[in-house]
């Protein structure tokens, strides 16, 4: 099994030093090979699996991108339809017709689908959580978006990414380094200014301003009546949603507010207590921080300025005994409490 973690010198990427991994992750699949990249439908994953199709391109005997969750928010719903993106809903592991499988920005025990499958390659920038087992595994999380590892690898294969592709990798490194405001490496800089000239944005611009639907709103007025703040933690629960991407939009809206550091947003959604945690990134880790409070009973990770857990509702039951509101949200303050000692 390869694994690599070190981020080569932006000196380096006209390809002398990638050349070896990506030599390497080619030589993880044959002409004849069915392939599945599996991702978790965001802006970053998309474009990372959209850069990984065009590698295999030829390469193997078919390639598609599968999505594990339907995708609700406006922004991705917008990106999915003006660039037509093949992607395929993954009802369950009995559909799945391949031989091999790539994750892209994302890990196995980041998801429970992700945990069922055998990868053969797993590319991301967040944190590693636990061994991976995949014949190739490329963990970088000093980078600010998967997109940036993978224009890397176009770019180090000497394939000049189309217009579509351009486009989605772009947004990916906007959305996942919120403009350059968060974590971000020379790196990613990079490979935006490389991307631009070959990015559609007027398309670009469409994606970006599809935000929200007038019926999104009621959420927002349910966190700002039902909000609890803990020092400089913002706690708001939300009960069912339609999606979990409502949870995040409200998280980091609700960041703007002053003398706010941290905001907790939680909601049911698909038989799962979805906990969504955002701050503002500095000497902070939201990731570390959910995978303390919530990992040991669900799917949790994340990064130092946002982060996600998933607990299964039957297992939340278990613990707190009903799934009233009033129970979960003290379940979710307690386990995320600024003064909690783990």
């Amino acid at each position: 099994m390869s694994h690599i973690s070190a981020a080569p010198s932006i000196h380096a990427l006209k390809g002398a030093t990638w050349k070896p991994q990506v030599d390497e992750f080619y030589s993880c699949f044959t002409s004849k090979d069915s392939v599945l990249i599996t991702i978790d439908p965001d802006p970053d994953a998309i474009g990372a699996a959209l850069a990984v199709k065009r590698l295999l391109w030829h390469k193997v005997a078919a390639v598609s991108i599968g999505i594990i969750r339907q995708i609700r928010r406006l922004n991705n719903l917008t990106m999915a339809r003006l660039l037509r993106l093949p992607l395929i809903s993954l009802k369950s592991l009995d559909s799945i017709k391949a031989d091999k499988f790539v994750l892209v920005d994302g890990q196995p025990s980041h998801n429970a689908f992700f945990s069922r499958l055998d990868y053969t390659a797993v590319i991301d920038h967040h944190p590693q959580t636990q061994d991976l087992q995949a014949t190739y595994c490329d963990i970088r999380p000093d980078y600010g978006a998967t997109s940036t590892i993978m224009t890397q690898y176009l770019r180090t294969a000497g394939i000049l990414p189309s217009q579509t592709i351009a486009t989605a990798l772009l947004y990916g490194i906007k959305t996942d380094t919120r403009n350059f405001e968060r974590h971000t490496l020379l790196e990613d800089i990079d490979s935006f200014r490389y991307l631009f000239e070959f990015a559609d944005h007027n398309t670009l611009r469409k994606i970006q301003i599809s935000d929200l639907s007038l019926s999104d709103t009621k959420f927002f007025n349910r966190a700002f009546s039902r909000k609890h703040v803990v020092k400089d933690r913002l706690f708001a629960h939300l009960d069912e949603v339609p999606s979990s991407d409502i949870l995040v939009e409200v998280a980091e809206f609700l960041l703007k507010i002053h003398d706010i550091n941290w905001t907790i947003v939680s909601g049911l959604y698909q038989g799962n207590l979805i906990v969504i945690v955002r701050n503002g990134g500095y000497r902070k880790d939201a990731g570390r921080l959910i995978r303390r409070a919530l990992g040991s009973i669900g799917c949790a990770g994340g990064h130092q300025s946002m982060a996600r857990a998933e607990v299964p509702v039957g297992r939340l039951i278990g613990i707190i005994g009903d799934l009233s509101s009033t129970s979960i949200e003290r379940f979710v303050r307690r386990r995320l409490s600024p003064f909690r000692k783990y």
